[in-house]
């Protein structure tokens, strides 16, 4: 999973300087943003199966709320046709990751 985000997100970096365009922040961006730190709070005191149980449950919701974010969001406001499709394949990705961590929470049941 690491290496598909990495290589997204490199995609993504790549296509915004080709484009010369400056990310910026955003509602959904910083939500997505605060969220995550908050967790990694949470994550940070468990360890062992208590820690696994609640990381595999956390990317399932993680992978919900990007996926939410790029079919609700981000693909609709995306004008440029080069940003558009490459956030239609991280939202394919994103779908792939979200059943993987779904088998995980089902065999740590």
């Amino acid at each position: 999973m690491a290496r598909d985000h990495e290589a997204v997100n490199k995609q993504v970096l790549t296509l915004l300087d080709k484009l010369k365009v400056e990310p910026e922040d955003n509602d959904t961006s910083k939500s997505l943003v605060d969220a995550a730190s908050k967790k990694q709070a949470e994550l940070l005191q468990l360890s062992g199966a208590a820690f696994d149980k609640a990381y595999v449950e956390n990317e399932v919701a993680y992978h919900q709320n990007v996926t939410e974010a790029l079919e609700k969001t981000l693909i609709p406001d995306a004008q440029n046709s080069q940003l558009k499709q490459l956030l239609e394949t991280g939202l394919k990705l994103f779908k792939e990751h979200q059943k993987h961590a779904e088998h995980l929470v089902q065999e740590l049941k």
